[in-house]
């Protein structure tokens, strides 16, 4: 985590086997290892969290298990892969919304990146699919909707660039009118003074 930047580099997965525990392992491909910028407001409550962390490290003392993880047990040891998944289920119950998993809010980040215009190359980065091709399979549908909105922003910005020259036109006929107006009024003032 680098909260200079407000970024955290993805390079490592955390994994569990009957055989081996809970390990850290690479992640499953080369493009899966990248680097994402976060919010401002995440970051800061990621850096409150280690700072809470690192008291109860102290506090500990010889309990305490150093494994360089932010998410650990409660004596640092690494914790396993599916308890966040515990706990997002649990809290949706407790506060009686439904349960939809993680892979589900990793899908919504997507389908957010596309809907807010970012380009699949971008987007494919972001989730760390090894080839575009995963990301333009997995969301054609949002990148077709984007597509559809874009044709619509193109409409709306011609449509608002003839409106603008209708009413800059209907401004210069009515210049144009009183301009008019002033004169024939000037003619009539000038003709009164001549016959008076």
């Amino acid at each position: 985590m680098d909260f200079d930047y407000n970024t955290i580099k993805i390079r490592r997965t955390s994994q569990y086997t009957a055989e081996k525990g809970i390990y850290t392992d690479t992640t499953k491909t080369k493009k899966s290892q990248r680097i994402s910028k976060f919010p401002e407001t995440v970051m800061e409550l990621l850096k409150r969290f280690q700072q809470e962390q690192s008291k109860e490290a102290e506090r500990l003392g010889s309990k305490w298990e150093d494994h360089d993880r932010l998410f650990t047990k409660w004596n640092g040891a690494p914790m396993h892969p599916q308890t966040p998944y515990k706990w997002l289920r649990d809290y949706c119950e407790k506060i009686n919304i439904p349960f939809r998993g993680l892979h589900t809010l990793r899908h919504l980040h997507a389908s957010l990146l596309i809907y807010e215009g970012m380009d699949v190359v971008a987007v494919s980065a972001d989730m760390g699919h090894s080839v575009v091709g995963t990301t333009l399979n997995l969301y054609s549908h949002m990148f077709q909707e984007a597509r559809a909105r874009n044709c619509e922003a193109i409409t709306n910005a011609l449509r608002f660039t003839n409106e603008a020259s209708t009413e800059e036109n209907k401004s210069t006929e009515a210049e144009a009118t009183c301009s008019d107006e002033d004169e024939d009024e000037q003619e009539e003032e000038n003709l009164g003074l001549t016959i008076g």
